[in-house]
């Protein structure tokens, strides 16, 4: 068996130049495997990042993202993306971002850049009483030991080592059951299986920003699985993400340990919202996601 590595991450995020046919840049990219019938949709947000990040040159960084998924991806397709430069202004840029696959439209997403300038300064504070990562099982770990259920092998490996990243949940996984009490919050510890290597067209710092915009979708609204008591190996959960706002902070270099603290907003009508928190080692508030997904659970239909 090949041993877990980040290089899922940094393969989805290489894009390669393409010629414009719509707007003034555009990319090409690749989605990464994975064992469902639809694309990982942080493949899109991240690849999105990217793009947008390569039209802007003149130091301004990424502040935030707001998405839209409109189309499920096909897996280990290329995607085609085409942005647009809306403004570049002193202290702020704004593209939009439009991701086609096949001919049709499958995401689209603003981004906005900042120069940045001296103001005051606040940050969320890293939450309470959570364990290191070091006394948590990985996900490996937790799942070689459970056996059975309705989770398929090829989804057990996936969810072990297959994403590029280590995850140890607080106060535990919702792979097979809800583990832990049906609350609406939960923690990650997220660290890379191996050293990021560098992308092609990016400053260590820009990957490190596409890196967190690809690994916040993986578990972004598990805790509305959670306190609904829905563990991903349900039968009858089908879920997408929908909508997708990120916001980011202060850099941060991905190469150790973040937790990712979330909690449950609401859930209703076959939606569910959540936010969640990046915070560094020395509990620096990184950034802040919110993601509206659909969380269907009779059988039939589609996204």
């Amino acid at each position: 068996m090949t041993a877990p590595a980040s290089a899922v991450f940094t393969d989805a995020v290489t894009l390669k130049p393409a010629t414009p046919e719509l707007f003034d840049a555009a990319f090409t990219a690749v989605t990464q495997p994975c064992p469902w019938p639809k694309a990982y949709g942080g493949d899109l947000v991240a690849q999105a990042a990217v793009a947008a990040q390569r039209t802007v040159d003149d130091g301004k960084t990424l502040h935030s993202m707001h998405s839209y998924f409109m189309r499920p991806a096909d897996i280990g397709a290329e995607v085609r993306y085409e942005v647009e430069t809306l403004r570049d202004g002193r202290g702020y840029s704004t593209r939009q971002v439009r991701a086609f696959q096949r001919g049709k439209a499958l995401y689209t997403c603003l981004a906005s850049f900042a120069a940045g300038e001296p103001g005051g300064e606040y940050a969320a504070e890293f939450p309470p009483g959570i364990p290191v990562p070091e006394t948590l099982p990985s996900s490996a770990e937790y799942l070689a030991e459970r056996n059975g259920g309705t989770m398929t092998a090829e989804s057990k490996a996936y969810w072990s080592g297959g994403r590029g990243f280590d995850m140890r949940h607080v106060p535990g996984p919702v792979y097979l059951t809800v583990d832990g009490a049906r609350l609406p919050n939960q923690a990650v510890w997220i660290r890379p299986f191996d050293a990021l290597r560098a992308v092609s067209g990016l400053t260590s710092a820009q990957r490190d920003v596409a890196a967190l915009a690809y690994v916040c979708d993986y578990t972004i609204l598990e805790p509305v699985l959670r306190v609904l008591g829905l563990p991903w190996a349900d039968e009858d959960l089908v879920t997408a993400s929908l909508d997708h706002a990120m916001w980011f902070h202060r850099p941060g270099r991905v190469d150790g340990w973040l937790l990712y603290a979330q909690q449950a907003v609401a859930a209703g009508h076959g939606r569910g919202l959540a936010l969640g928190r990046f915070f560094a080692p020395d509990q620096t508030h990184l950034a802040t996601v919110v993601q509206e997904g659909m969380i269907r659970t009779s059988p039939g239909g589609k996204p």
